[in-house]
């Protein structure tokens, strides 16, 4: 079997587990936000902001980080004062289903809504693993570049909504926004763009309406790389941009 065909087979067996866990965590009313950035985008504190706000609104959540090593951000995300666990996936660059499933087994509140799931910061590998997320939302800051979604299409083409981060330093970054909303729109057209700033609080709201609304059963942008079962693709980052 050639290395192709290796991922292949794992990438339909992490898939077939991510459907399972869908299936699993909506018979209990919970709905899945998979966050997905590279490192330093302000993830983490923009999921702080979002987990503060709900606990605020009386929103059952909960949210679950990974990282190579330490449990810093989930010492962060817990002074939201919603349950965190923290994922160490021991080297490996991206989450799994199989990693959630076992990490919420005898953990996950029963009252819990809406699970954030905070990726390992990579805009590469995680992007081909399906978390049974009802909901990928994909992070970028105003300081990475407005070539980003056609340097990672595979990334971008498979998010529900794309974020824009660090908003507060658009100007001495020199962040060209609107060139940056164009090369989303090629390789995933039609999807929301949410500007933020966790410093400021501006689309934090607005953020966390939206999982909100997919834990309501709000019908979904239909990324052209759906990161699940319904039209899931697996592309390699050559993929071709329009």
């Amino acid at each position: 079997m050639c290395r192709s065909d290796v991922r292949q087979a794992v990438l339909a067996k992490n898939d077939d587990l991510a459907a399972r866990l869908r299936e699993e965590l909506a018979e209990q009313g919970v709905a899945v936000v998979n966050l997905l950035s590279s490192p330093g985008s302000g993830k983490t504190e923009l999921l702080g902001r979002m987990l503060a706000d709900a606990v605020a609104r009386g929103v059952p959540v909960a949210a679950l980080t990974a990282d190579l090593a330490t449990e810093n951000d989930a010492t962060r995300l817990a002074r939201s004062g919603a349950p965190v666990q923290q994922v160490l996936t021991d080297g490996l660059c991206h989450l799994e289903a199989r990693q959630v499933r076992e990490r919420l087994a005898g953990w996950l509140p029963e009252d819990t809504s809406v699970l954030f799931v905070e990726n390992v910061g990579n805009l590469v590998c995680p992007a081909s693993y399906d978390l049974g997320e009802n909901l990928r939302i994909v992070l970028m800051a105003v300081t990475e570049g407005e070539d980003k979604p056609l340097k990672y299409p595979t990334a971008f083409g498979s998010a529900h909504v794309v974020v824009i981060t660090k908003t507060d330093l658009a100007e001495a970054a020199g962040f060209d926004e609107s060139t940056f909303r164009a090369n989303v729109q090629r390789v995933n057209p039609g999807v929301e763009i949410v500007r933020s700033c966790a410093r400021t609080g501006d689309g934090v709201g607005t953020v966390l309406d939206r999982a909100l609304a997919a834990r309501d059963g709000a019908p979904a942008h239909r990324p052209p790389l759906a990161p699940h079962p319904h039209g899931h693709h697996h592309h390699t980052e050559s993929a071709p941009v329009a």
